[in-house]
């Protein structure tokens, strides 16, 4: 029987009859999202709330705040690897803003994109078109993003993608150079191509130039306070492109397509065991297998596993990251998830502020019971399998953050 039901899983979706995440009972494309995107575009056409500014500045001023998304955290990409290709290039380079949940992206001279965190769909693709009569008009998008943010790259789910390309002068992507998905495991020294990167590394990277060929590929150790020399930054709320954002940014993403891969694969084949075999428990079949082996990455990525060294470490705009520590839960004797080290590793107690999200409050129960489980085995003083490059020290640390932070662990 669980063979039967792997089959006709695998023969669905290699087949391309329909995508994954259009299967019942998932029907992404055909549900409504109720994320704070849509919430806000239904207020906003009922006259609700006003809407705010009259540039584009001002409306994406408007959107951050009102998606509580912080503007330092702000991140330039150059490189033609977007909807909006004919819009960027070097001299006008895409902005991205994040928080746990939502990402936020804006060329200027074009529109607005969102990907928001529903709590059934997962993420959400929006494109906010800023010349619309009324000024401002949201767009779901369940087609065309799908391309790129639908792939191998985001676990074959909805999802993000952080890539490190080789971009010519005008922004294209120099494909015969290679081009790499990025994670908090890949090496400092291939990343950040198609990027701007303020702030310093100790690593040399591939961040703030363009390239011609593979003779001209060797990373560099480059040192930008602000890119006021470079671009009109004018354009941009900000003058930076944080390299300390961007190392966040890269861990988040792999983070929230795991989960969202790990939620959408469990539900598949809960609905697919129970109508194959409604008198069995899913649970204790196939689904229970999907969980406990998405389980496994998803702790993984959690505890940083095999994360890239940094060297003798990164110093970026302190502005990110005070924003980015006081918008995490803190202990009472001020431990948190979110404080940073940013030498040799990226945070101070390496489990991801992640469990913090909403992809993570809403993975199903069988999944979250699952992430629990082997998260509590990983900490455990007797672990020697599962996080080994933690140190005792670490994972007592961790322990008592999430005991005091984090609803359910203690259950």
């Amino acid at each position: 029987m669980k063979r039967w039901i792997i089959a006709l899983f695998a023969v669905q979706v290699a087949a391309g009859q329909v995508d994954l995440w259009d299967l019942p009972p998932l029907r992404y494309s055909d549900t409504a999202a109720t994320d704070p995107l849509a919430m806000l575009a239904a207020k906003l056409e009922k006259g609700e709330i006003p809407l705010e500014g009259e540039t584009a500045l001002e409306k994406l001023d408007f959107v951050l705040r009102t998606l509580a998304v912080p503007v330092s955290s702000q991140i330039l990409v150059f490189s033609k690897t977007s909807k909006q290709i004919d819009k960027i290039s070097p001299r006008n380079p895409r902005s991205l803003y994040f928080s746990d949940d939502t990402y936020v992206g804006y060329v200027p001279g074009g529109h607005i994109e969102v990907i928001a965190q529903d709590p059934v769909l997962g993420p959400v693709f929006y494109l906010i078109d800023l010349s619309h009569s009324s000024g401002f008009e949201v767009m779901r998008d369940t087609s065309d993003c799908m391309s790129c943010h639908g792939t191998t790259r985001t676990e074959n789910v909805p999802g993000m993608v952080i890539r490190s390309v080789f971009p010519d002068e005008s922004g294209h992507s120099l494909l015969a150079l290679g081009t790499l998905a990025v994670s908090h495991s890949t090496p400092l020294d291939l990343r950040w191509g198609g990027y701007y990167v303020t702030g310093k590394s100790s690593i040399p990277h591939l961040g703030n130039r363009t390239y011609v060929d593979e003779a001209s590929t060797k990373p560099e150790l480059q040192s930008l306070k602000d890119l006021s020399k470079v671009i009109d930054t004018s354009k941009y709320p900000r003058q930076t492109s944080d390299v300390v954002a961007l190392v966040v940014i890269e861990h988040q993403c792999k983070m929230h397509n795991l989960m969202t891969a790990a939620t959408m694969r469990y539900q598949r084949a809960h609905f697919l065991s129970s109508v194959i075999d409604p008198e069995s428990d899913p649970d204790e079949g196939q689904a229970g297998s999907v969980a406990d082996r998405m389980a496994a990455s998803i702790v993984d990525e959690l505890l940083f596993k095999d994360e890239a060294d940094l060297g003798d470490g990164l110093e970026g705009d302190e502005s990110f990251q005070r924003d980015f520590e006081a918008s995490h839960p803190r202990t009472q004797a001020g431990e948190s998830l979110a404080d940073f080290k940013l030498y040799q590793r990226i945070f101070k107690n390496p489990c991801s502020y992640m469990v913090y999200s909403k992809a993570f409050e809403s993975m199903p129960p069988r999944v979250k019971g699952a992430v629990f489980e082997r998260l509590r085995r990983a900490l455990s003083d007797d672990d020697e399998e599962i996080a080994p490059h933690l140190k005792a020290s670490e994972k007592g640390r961790i322990r008592e953050i999430l005991e005091e932070t984090l609803p359910g662990w203690k259950s």
